[in-house]
């Protein structure tokens, strides 16, 4: 099933916050950058983010993305402040710089 746009601008209306910000659609979903990093997608109206190490403390629930993806986490905050914290946990961890 493909994400929605509508889906799309709820999820971006979430990370208002987050600068740097941007989108690819690929293959009805969208994968969703920070900075040229990719830190999650909107895969069948769900927004998703990488699973790394520090976001054990929000005990998101995992999520798979497509069938043979690997897991990520759902995420299920709605508080923009708190989606920017989880955004730059993200991609701090897969630069490699946390």
């Amino acid at each position: 099933m493909a994400s929605s746009k509508e889906f799309l601008e709820y999820t971006l209306d979430l990370l208002r916050e987050v600068r740097g910000v941007t989108y690819k659609k690929m293959m009805g979903e969208y994968i969703l950058y920070k900075d040229g990093t990719i830190f999650g997608g909107i895969y069948d109206n769900r927004f998703l983010v990488k699973k790394v190490s520090g976001l054990d403390e929000y005990n998101f629930q995992g999520a798979i993305p497509y069938p043979g993806g690997s897991e990520m986490y759902l995420v299920d905050v709605e508080n923009p402040d708190e989606i920017k914290e989880i955004v730059s946990i993200v991609v701090m961890e897969r630069n490699g710089t946390h």
